[in-house]
């Protein structure tokens, strides 16, 4: 358990680098709830302005 212990404190720096991965990770699961909800914000907007226009038909 030693190897695993002197692992997880880092040398002495277990604060630095685990808070940078902490960061890191909750930066990026913010970054991808943001794309999600834009993603589905502008696929609604997508979908009131095809329901608001339809296509128009061709003349043969």
């Amino acid at each position: 358990m030693t190897g695993l212990r002197a692992f997880f404190e880092m040398g002495g720096y277990a604060f630095y680098v685990w808070g940078a991965y902490g960061v890191t990770f909750a930066v990026i699961i913010a970054l991808a709830a943001a794309s999600w909800r834009g993603l589905k914000s502008r696929q609604a907007a997508l979908a009131a302005l095809a329901a608001a226009h339809p296509p128009r038909r061709r003349q043969p």
